[in-house]
């Protein structure tokens, strides 16, 4: 398989992958709401999640370094789907529980095999290749199908009726067989290179996860640039929260009513995923005018600014503005943050580093769910949001050290 054809594959996996996560973005905490939980219990459920996945994480990027990328890409494909199920049915605290729990185990198991499969076909061809444009076009993909997803739902919430279903279930449906696509598109299109010992067998690839942890981990723990790009994964985690569980509330108070701040965040989800798409795509020319290093410094207090602005504004129009551009820099932060990530570590241990990524993401964004979304219902949404975006902005420091090491090594040709 040429780099080419394994970054077609990559896309289109991308696009198969992120399409119904967009569908669930503006059901995310109004469908919950809508069957009565309250929004500190919508928070509490939504934080399950990053729990799992901070149990989990570390075991399943050692498991997609022995065993394989393609193995566990299917078994998370499949965890996904049946917590797609379960939402279809979901009425109560506890089956949400149960929602976000599977969410958290497919995160662990989703959070490197792609991307690292990409990345080792990618360099198995060239080992100079800029690893940065094919993140840039994976990021760019992934927003696009994002937003094309959430739009998908806003127009179903809108204008399909089904008998007896509620208007917001409907769209679980489609996910759910959105998802059975993608899962025969992992087993057809995903191939790798033989396993060095022959073959890729479960139990012996689980004895194998214990060393490759603790490689991964010595790893992290000898790079001053790991560390603080981890740190970054902690603010950017808690920033999070602001533009993806609290802008819904805050516009469903501006509105007057979850069933309508559905069918505006619908549209309005997918053009922030368009123009995220967009910022991915742009990126690229200013990282290739001043450093990859350098863009990653300025980006997290451009980001920070536009979060702040979602918090102060009174009106819709202005909320709706501050999150369009909100999600362009996000967009943009993306594959700047990941190049970064994929030069400091190899083939043997990427996934493993990955997973360390999303590990202490995963638990910081479940704890921020839950002291923000205690701030907006004791205090104000706006505050909380305001909150959110200064914790982003300390990570413009942390990215020095990548600065700083980015030029001391030579451009690849």
């Amino acid at each position: 398989m040429t780099g080419v054809q394994a970054r077609n594959r990559y896309l289109f996996l991308l696009a198969l992958r992120w399409f119904p996560t967009g569908m669930w973005v503006p059901l995310l905490v109004l469908l919950p709401l809508e069957r009565g939980l309250t929004i500190v219990e919508v928070g509490l459920t939504v934080s399950l999640q990053g729990f799992v996945v901070l149990a989990l994480e570390l075991p399943t990027g050692g498991l997609s370094d022995s065993w394989g990328r393609r193995p566990v890409l299917l078994l998370s494909s499949s965890v996904c789907l049946t917590s797609v199920v379960v939402l279809f049915f979901a009425d109560t605290v506890a089956m949400f529980a149960v929602v976000y729990a599977l969410q958290g185990v497919h995160r662990a198991l989703d959070s490197g095999p792609l991307e690292s499969w990409y990345v080792d076909a990618t360099l198995a061809e060239d080992p100079d290749a800029k690893l940065e444009r094919g993140l840039s076009a994976g990021g760019t993909v992934a927003g696009a199908a994002i937003g094309t997803g959430a739009l998908v739902t806003g127009g179903i919430v809108a204008w399909v009726e089904l008998p007896g279903m509620p208007a917001l279930v409907q769209p679980v449906l489609l996910m759910a067989a959105v998802h059975v696509a993608g899962l025969v598109a992992i087993a057809l299109l995903v191939r790798e290179n033989p396993h060095p010992d022959g073959k890729r067998a479960l139990l012996a690839s689980v004895r194998e996860v214990p060393r490759v942890i603790r490689e991964g981990v010595g790893i992290a723990a000898r790079s001053r640039v790991l560390l603080c790009l981890l740190a970054v994964d902690v603010c950017w985690s808690v920033g999070m929260v602001t533009f993806e569980k609290l802008m819904p509330i805050r516009l469903s108070e501006m509105v007057g009513g979850a069933e309508r701040a559905t069918e505006l965040v619908s549209p309005v989800s997918a053009g922030a995923w368009f123009v995220n798409a967009l910022g991915a795509a742009a990126i690229m020319l200013v990282a290739n005018r001043i450093g990859v290093g350098r863009t990653a410094v300025l980006l997290p207090l451009l980001h920070a600014a536009t979060i702040v602005t979602m918090g102060l504004v009174a009106g819709p129009v202005g909320l709706v503005a501050a999150f369009l551009a909100c999600y362009t820099v996000h967009g943009a932060s993306g594959p700047v943050h990941m190049t970064l990530l994929h030069r400091e570590v190899t083939g043997e241990h990427r996934s493993t580093v990955m997973s360390m990524s999303s590990m202490v993401a995963q638990p910081a964004f479940a704890i921020g769910s839950i002291l923000l979304t205690m701030l907006a219902s004791g205090v104000s949404t706006g505050v909380a949001i305001v909150v959110g975006g200064l914790v982003l902005a300390l990570s413009s420091p942390l990215y020095l050290p990548a600065m700083r090491a980015e030029h001391r090594i030579p451009a690849p040709v």
